[in-house]
């Protein structure tokens, strides 16, 4: 299944469609958080979606995990580790979003908490769109671009989301991705943003 994430007789239709704070008018900003295992294709579909997005003229910003963890010299990743990281991307993504850019967010946040920080953190014109990057563990690992899944088989990594450590997946996400090349859910993730504009 990808698309709309979802309810109803469209199994591609969300419970929260174009997800903003209550009582908003006007839209300030978006943040676009892709989510999911690592290697699932959260990289390659932002950076499709940013592609996409600067073609027809709306001014977006990608945060790519890995590039800001390289950036920061943020390696450790151990909770308190990995929540500070968290916390501070979620805090960049919102300075950015309120000054009115569309923030594409790709980084696994693999507690729920860590995402639903950073909904909380928009303003209240803000527009939040959880896209989940659904690719199963299986094929994450077949494909390991970094080998971190061979070192956890290894033991050399111990805190590995979906392996050493748990990934919550989101509950009601507003897009669901098959993979990284999921043209259906880029198309998703636009009509998301423009749903929350109107809204």
């Amino acid at each position: 299944m990808h698309g709309l994430g979802g309810h109803g007789t469209n199994p591609a239709v969300s419970g929260r469609p174009g997800a903003r704070r209550a009582g908003a008018i006007a839209v300030s900003g978006a943040i676009v958080w892709f989510t999911g295992l690592p290697a699932s294709g959260k990289s390659t579909l932002a950076r499709r979606v940013h592609a996409h997005f600067v073609a027809t003229g709306r001014t977006a910003v990608l945060l790519d995990g890995d590039e800001l963890r390289n950036v920061l010299d943020a390696h450790a990743y151990e909770r308190t580790d990995r929540d500070r990281f968290y916390r501070s991307l979620a805090a960049l993504a919102a300075l950015l979003a309120n000054q009115g850019f569309v923030v594409l967010v790709a980084a696994t946040a693999p507690r729920r908490q860590d995402r639903d920080r950073a909904r909380a953190q928009m303003v209240a014109d803000g527009v939040f769109i959880e896209v989940w990057v659904k690719t199963p563990l299986s094929e994450c690992a077949a494909r390991d671009p970094k080998g971190l899944y061979a070192q956890a088989g290894r033991g050399e990594v111990t805190e590995l989301p979906g392996v050493g450590v748990a990934y919550e997946p989101p509950l009601v996400p507003e897009v669901i991705a098959a993979g990284g090349l999921d043209d259906t859910a880029v198309a998703a993730i636009e009509c998301q943003l423009d749903l929350g504009r109107a809204a």
